[in-house]
């Protein structure tokens, strides 16, 4: 009976000791155990509410952008030469095409315009072709202009990831605007933004988010709320855009919405990423511009946003354009340029 009882006792022990060592481990952090444990009781990881995409965290974030090297040089324009530049954002090689006015530069140096391009794929994305035009018309009339090429379209190296649902085009705007503040004979407190419908989106991102760009335009621009680009973004007659597939490897609203709730269910999260809702302190004067025959963008994104900045009592321009398209082609284009060539003049050269 005592040797029985001296076994039952050894077990006992043993049990107790292992008993102990499994909480030990699960209470502090060292084992499988606390992982299991917290999937039981909290039902998945515990996330803090942050996301990149917020515009508070976008402003913690460091924006070093490089030197910028001229890569090739391309045939020059009427009064300007015309190079493919690169530089380097978050580690990644990223081309660019720049123009440089000729003449003499003046006191201070060069005005200078980030040129945001909207949405071409990737797959045909050239660095020199589209936007001739629009390039030429800043170019020509005195400033310096560069439009990058966002990651995985033309030569620049990442992938392609889209701009609304994650940060990695407008980090690589913000990166190349650092880079051209850098760049000889460019002024660096002289520096416009123009966007084009994705571009106008990352336009207004980047003009929350910094406090650099000194005067903004905007044309046919993707410049709402979250909620009504998902609600209210149609194109002519067809229903509204379906959310995007979830996929590992790009971001989505299909996944914001999984990970953060439904509109109705965390309002405050999708309003924390929506660039329209900290207009209060955009970096500088904001000019629109939208054909009222656009069927890529409705025409009233842009209303929405002037009503806004109106609200918020920020300088904001806006104009329409009957039976223009998204590209504001024809007859539209020669008076949009015009305007916007006035408007960075006034802000960026004081004339």
């Amino acid at each position: 009976m005592r040797k029985i009882s001296l076994i039952l006792f050894s077990i006992f022990i043993l049990c107790a000791a292992a008993f102990g060592v499994s909480t030990f481990l699960s209470r502090n952090g060292t084992g499988e155990g606390r992982l299991t444990s917290m999937t039981e009781n909290l039902g998945g990881p515990d996330e803090p509410l942050t996301h990149p995409l917020q515009i508070t965290e976008m402003r913690k974030q460091e924006y070093p952008g490089s030197d910028l090297t001229i890569e090739q040089t391309l045939s020059a324009g009427s009064n300007y030469t015309r190079s493919i530049a690169s530089y380097k954002s978050e580690g990644l090689k990223m081309f660019g095409l720049l123009t440089v006015p000729n003449g003499h530069v003046p006191e201070g140096g060069w005005p200078a315009i980030i040129f945001n391009h909207g949405y071409i794929s990737p797959s045909v994305y050239s660095t020199t072709e589209r936007y001739v035009a629009y390039v030429d018309g800043f170019a020509r009339n005195g400033y310096v202009v560069f439009k990058p090429d966002y990651r995985g379209h033309g030569n620049s190296e990442g992938r392609a990831e889209g701009a609304y649902y994650s940060t990695a085009y407008t980090t690589d705007v913000i990166n190349a605007m650092r880079s051209v503040e850098r760049y000889p004979n460019v002024n660096p407190d002289k520096i416009g933004m123009w966007g084009h419908s994705m571009g106008g989106h990352i336009t207004l991102r980047t003009m929350v988010a910094t406090p650099d760009i000194k005067a903004g335009v905007i044309w046919g621009g993707v410049v709402v709320s979250y909620r009504d680009m998902a609600e209210k973004w149609r194109r002519g007659d067809r229903p509204p855009r379906p959310t995007p597939t979830f996929s590992p490897s790009r971001p989505g609203r299909q996944q914001l919405t999984e990970r953060y709730g439904t509109f109705d269910e965390h309002p405050e999260f999708w309003r924390s990423i929506s660039p329209i809702f900290f207009v209060s302190d955009i970096s500088g004067p904001v000019q629109l511009h939208h054909g009222l025959a656009d069927t890529t963008v409705p025409w009233e994104f842009s209303q929405s946003l002037k009503t806004t900045l109106d609200e918020a009592g920020k300088t904001a321009e806006s104009y329409t354009y009957p039976g223009a398209d998204h590209n504001l082609s024809g007859s539209a284009f020669g008076t949009a340029m015009s305007r916007s060539v006035s408007f960075f003049d006034r802000y960026l050269k004081g004339e």
